[in-house]
């Protein structure tokens, strides 16, 4: 899980993966945390994105950096904990003029069931399970 993290907070900005109806939706994503041993994402509640976990958590990431990219597979589960976002927000200060504690619209994703690979042109893939 650490490597997973470490390699999304490095390439800064990933890709997350939704599915609405028959139609996937790709946006670009830039928080990821680890809190209470789990890999966390955020967003709003009032955005598409979040209504779409919640309709199918299934998601996707995938980012590049270094010459190595990775896809992340699994879902995304609603942790409505107000430490969570505690966690995230004190992790992505920029959040706040947006976000706040408790604030009905802040959300932290738990990834799980997760299957992450780590590929390249010039090396074997890496397969993460967590």
């Amino acid at each position: 899980m650490q490597r997973v993290y470490d390699f999304l907070k490095e390439a800064g900005t990933y890709y997350l993966a939704t599915v609405e109806g028959d139609q996937p939706r790709v946006r670009p994503f830039g928080t990821i945390d680890l809190f209470d041993g789990r890999l966390t994402i955020q967003t709003g509640l009032v955005k598409e994105c979040a209504r779409q976990m919640l309709a199918n958590p299934k998601i996707e990431i995938c980012a590049f950096s270094k010459g190595k990219w990775i896809r992340v597979a699994g879902k995304a589960v609603l942790d409505e904990r107000l430490e969570a976002q505690e966690h995230m927000l004190a992790a992505y200060p920029s959040l706040a003029n947006m976000y706040k504690v408790g604030d009905g619209n802040t959300a932290v994703f738990a990834l799980t069931e997760v299957v992450a690979t780590i590929s390249s042109f010039t090396e074997e893939p890496l397969v993460i399970k967590f």
